[in-house]
């Protein structure tokens, strides 16, 4: 017997990590929101959708900061029983010729009335087994190599396994949500190899038929590779078998290609990472689905108040945020003040910055690694000084944990602590600690700008900027990932940098900075400080035009459309 009444077909949804709420730490940053707000939409939209992730019991690191801005990190434990529901389900994978048993917990998502989207969390604190697989499940992209893949086992094959044990005997589709999910595919293929019933491309294609796979950035450290005598020594001899038989990985498992391999359809998050994308891995057919956020989750209470007045159906509705264009300006103003307000007093209780609530406040937040260039608005802090001084107050605010393991992405926090020393009093800066879910609703909301600079092509999507969009916050961006598909400069906000460039293209850092400046100096503080109304104008234009469209519900309609349908 199972506790589970699963529905006559299901989408099962696999990735490392979900953005559950606030309070439950089983993510690290836009993977996991992003798979959070894909199945908060798929239970509005009534999709029939179960989650399948890893249940991650110390979660991802709490991030302390020093007076230096040296990172310092803490285990994130948390109370499971006090968020999830046990069940019964139960399976065993085998790692490393092991029999290791896993259970499932249970977070339910709830859409519209009678419509909820379970999660499935896997757990091998399990007193039967070895004391060290019980730690297998306990950190998020913790530990090494030989750790990694133990977890990707459970959460791909255990997960395969764990659907079947709680009744869900029809799973029409296998999403993965990058590639730390790719084994339950070749968990698949070792299933129909023995049932003998074809050939290897008829087992190929029977697995592919299932199987949707999304790839979420360009950068390496994205694509999981082991090698080979590694994943000999931790796979199953089926799922070894396997994998020789698929012959994609003669020289280490690689993640991405199994998925590849096996994925009747492939995505990356927007239009230009599909590109970059189809460079990187020529020999696929690779198409595009753009991103999008969960509106209700990312709109600021005062904002989701403005638009249950003028616009009734917007949650149920997400396109109908193109009538904000009817909302009256002083209303939008009202709102980012309240929404501002909360964000100064935050950064003020938090870090005793002195920011003032009038004073022209951008924010930054995402993980701290060196393609994302937090620095780059520092490139000539003379030149950003004499702004501030010649246009009016100028304050920024930061937030983003590094990896801890990258030391690079660490030493830029620090970097951002000494230029905030600097700069100051002119220019006023914070960074705030343990970036999360509730801090990110409040900078994308409270800020006046929402400033995005990675280097192109390497920012797939960035999700932050339409946060900041659903709360009528302009960005000024980098022409990479979801930006070059919003054209309208000075309509929503503004670009750095030039169209003109091809999928591989890099800039230089002098050349997006000096036009940062440029932005900044001729067009959007005289514009912030000089004309109110038009700002207002601008916000009211954002919403209408960025949110309406870069949103979870619409994102997730094009995955019916293009990878779960039947064709």
């Amino acid at each position: 017997m199972t506790d589970e009444t699963a529905s006559p077909q299901t989408i099962a949804y696999f990735s490392m990590e979900v953005a559950l709420e606030n309070r439950v730490p089983t993510y690290s940053g836009g993977l996991g929101v992003l798979a959070g707000d894909m199945l908060r939409s798929a239970a509005e939209l009534r999709l029939p959708m179960v989650g399948v992730t890893l249940l991650h019991r110390k979660g991802y690191f709490f991030q302390t900061l020093d007076d230096e801005g040296r990172q310092h990190e803490q285990p994130a434990a948390w109370p499971v029983d006090e968020f999830l529901q046990p069940t019964n389900g139960t399976c065993q994978v085998e790692i490393e010729r092991r029999k290791v048993t896993v259970r499932a917990w249970r977070y339910l998502i709830t859409g519209m009335p009678g419509a909820e989207v379970p999660v499935l969390l896997l757990d091998t604190d399990v007193s039967s087994n070895d004391p060290y697989d019980r730690t297998l499940t306990n950190y998020l992209y913790g530990g090494d190599e030989r750790y990694r893949l133990c977890q990707e086992v459970i959460l791909g094959v255990g997960g395969v396994h764990m659907l079947r044990a709680l009744g869900y005997t029809r799973v029409v589709r296998f999403h993965m949500n990058e590639g730390h999910a790719a084994l339950l595919a070749l968990e698949l293929f070792a299933e129909e190899l023995k049932r003998a019933t074809g050939k290897r491309e008829d087992a190929i294609e029977r697995v592919k038929r299932m199987c949707v796979f999304t790839t979420h950035t360009p950068l390496p450290a994205g694509h999981d590779q082991f090698p080979l005598d590694l994943a000999q020594s931790v796979l199953s001899t089926e799922q070894w078998d396997a994998l020789r038989a698929l012959g994609c990985c003669d020289q280490a498992l690689n993640m991405t290609f199994v998925a590849l391999h096996l994925s009747h359809y492939v995505n990356g998050v927007t239009k230009r990472h599909g590109e970059v994308s189809r460079t990187l891995f020529p020999d696929y057919p690779i198409g595009s689905i753009t991103n999008g956020v969960h509106s209700a989750t990312w709109t600021a209470p005062v904002f989701r108040a403005l638009y249950d007045r003028h616009i009734p159906d917007w949650r149920e509705d997400n396109l109908s945020l193109r009538y904000a264009l009817g909302i009256p300006l002083d209303a939008i103003r009202q709102a980012h003040h309240e929404a501002k307000y909360r964000l100064i007093q935050e950064v003020n209780s938090r870090v005793n910055a002195g920011f003032d609530q009038d004073a022209f406040t951008v924010g930054f937040a995402r993980r701290a690694a060196a393609y994302k260039r937090p620095d780059l608005l520092f490139y000539d802090p003379d030149r950003l000084r004499r702004i501030a001084l010649q246009h009016g107050p100028l304050q920024v605010v930061f937030g983003g944990k590094a990896h801890p393991r990258d030391e690079e992405g660490k030493a830029l926090i620090q970097k951002i602590f000494r230029w905030g020393k600097q700069l100051r009093p002119e220019v006023k800066i914070a960074y705030l600690p343990n970036y999360d879910m509730e801090l990110g609703l409040l900078l994308t909301a409270g800020a006046d700008l929402w400033l995005n600079t990675p280097q192109p092509p390497h920012e797939a999507s960035g999700t932050s900027g339409m946060k900041a969009a659903h709360n009528g916050v302009p960005s000024l961006s980098v022409l990479d990932g979801w930006w070059l598909e919003v054209p309208m400069e000075g309509i929503t906000g503004w670009a750095i940098g030039s169209r003109d460039h091809g999928p591989s293209f890099e800039r230089r850092d002098d050349e997006d900075a000096q036009d940062l400046y440029r932005k900044l100096e001729e067009t959007i503080l005289p514009l912030y400080y000089g004309d109110p109304l038009r700002w207002a104008e601008l916000m009211r234009f954002t919403i209408a035009l960025n949110a309406s469209f870069f949103n979870a519900q619409r994102m997730v309609q094009q995955y019916v459309i293009h990878a779960y349908r039947d064709r």
